[in-house]
């Protein structure tokens, strides 16, 4: 006579499969974060140390020689609040600003197939809002940091006004 193993034999079975599930899954969780807690402190206990054995390691002396600032080895003379041009700075603010899009162009790139025409569209009104910064930001003049005769005469002028 053979065995009817039907839909009757299990439903004893599934409320006990239920909770040995919920109980492998509960554990697992507990254990991801038995993992990071473990990392956690082990990275503040390492941080703490390098701190102490900076502040015992470290000179504990001071002198006015030691509290002035550092110029090249040059005493420092005169304000430091002349109002210098700053093109450099512009320059690496927008380096870093269209660097950050660049690496949103390249993730776009790696999954361009799974995307389809509407990641194409997306990122083609991204591009072209870049493209309008861009222009909006050469026709303001921030792209110009070359010598020019209008902004050394404003150079000069804010020297002038500075110094009096």
């Amino acid at each position: 006579m053979p065995i009817n193993i039907g839909a009757g034999f299990l439903f004893p079975v599934l409320p006990l499969l239920k909770a040995a599930i919920f109980w492998y899954s509960s554990t697992m969780i507990a254990t991801s974060f038995y993992h990071l807690a473990v990392y956690t402190l082990v990275t503040v206990a390492l941080i703490s140390v390098l701190l102490m054995a900076a502040w015992w390691l470290g000179a504990k002396r001071t002198s006015p020689a030691k509290r002035m600032p550092y110029e090249s080895g040059v005493a420092p003379s005169g304000s430091a609040r002349l109002a210098w041009p700053v093109p450099f700075y512009l320059v690496a603010i927008f380096f870093i600003v269209f660097d950050v899009e660049a690496a949103f162009i390249f993730a776009w790139a790696v999954v361009w197939d799974a995307l389809g025409i509407a990641g194409l569209v997306q990122i083609t009104i991204f591009i072209v809002i870049l493209f309008a910064g861009l222009i909006w930001l050469w026709l303001k003049g921030g792209l110009d940091w070359g010598p020019s005769r209008e902004r050394n005469a404003d150079f000069s002028q804010s020297l002038r006004k500075s110094s009096k």
